[in-house]
């Protein structure tokens, strides 16, 4: 198992993970941030924030992929779920901290079913873009 070059050990991988949600996250963030500056300072309609907000997340998770994906050689669509499922859970605890309140509800569901699914896909990317 040593000798093969496709397997890590599950502390380098934890590792990998860790580091991957970490970027994702510092992506979000600031991402977030320069978005609020903008919708301050002009004039964007309240209807564009909603798909704003899901194309941050959605560039947030192939962040984190990306810097997971020099590790990891196969089983993109896993460990990009797993990395989309653990971004949407600690952003959403985040920002639940930072607002106050914990809110229970079907948008939450929303939010993790989009995020395992486009961390899936882009860990098929990250995947095949290192082949």
């Amino acid at each position: 198992m040593a000798n093969n070059p496709t397997t890590i050990s599950k502390s380098s991988i934890i590792l990998q993970l860790t580091k991957g949600v970490f970027w994702a996250l510092s992506f979000a963030l600031l991402a977030i941030l320069i978005f609020a500056f903008i919708i301050k300072y002009t004039d964007i309609s309240s209807n564009a924030i909603q798909p704003i907000n899901q194309v941050i997340k959605a560039l947030s998770i192939l962040c984190g992929c990306f810097v997971f994906g020099k590790k990891i050689k196969n089983k993109g669509w896993l460990w990009g779920g797993v990395i989309g499922l653990l971004f949407t859970i600690m952003a959403f605890l985040i920002f639940s901290i930072l607002d106050g309140s914990f809110t229970f509800n079907l948008s939450l569901l929303n939010d993790i079913l989009f995020g395992t699914l486009m961390g899936i896909i882009a860990g098929i990317i990250c995947i095949s873009l290192r082949k």
